[in-house]
């Protein structure tokens, strides 16, 4: 299994960025797929998720300033995200919903949003 996160950055508060989770090793097109972020001392928590079928959830702390895609035949999974808040600072990851039973995560993408 490979859950290859990229695009993250350091960027201005207001500031975009768009993350891309290549993955392999898992039937991608049958899985809902979600992104999540964690900070150090904090769980890892789940921020947006897509279904196979393209219904999407949004926690509510990105709620209007994120959006989630998939191309499935690329087994990509993108997090597009706006209007970036200091709180927003994190690892994130991309990863199934629920994650992998066997506990994989793979290496995640810091974004950092400076004040």
């Amino acid at each position: 299994v490979q859950l290859q996160a990229s695009g993250g950055g350091l960027v201005q508060t207001g500031g975009s960025l768009r993350l891309a989770c290549a993955a392999s090793g898992i039937m991608f097109n049958v899985n809902s797929m979600g992104w999540y972020r964690q900070v150090p001392g904090n769980h890892r928590e789940l921020v947006a998720r897509m279904t196979w079928g393209g219904t999407t959830y949004y926690a509510d702390s990105v709620k209007g300033r994120f959006a989630i895609s998939r191309d499935n035949a690329k087994s990509t999974v993108y997090l597009q995200m706006n209007m970036l808040k200091p709180e927003d600072t994190a690892v994130y990851y991309c990863n199934t919903v629920p994650p992998i039973s066997s506990g994989f995560w793979g290496q995640g993408t810091q974004v950092t949003v400076s004040s």
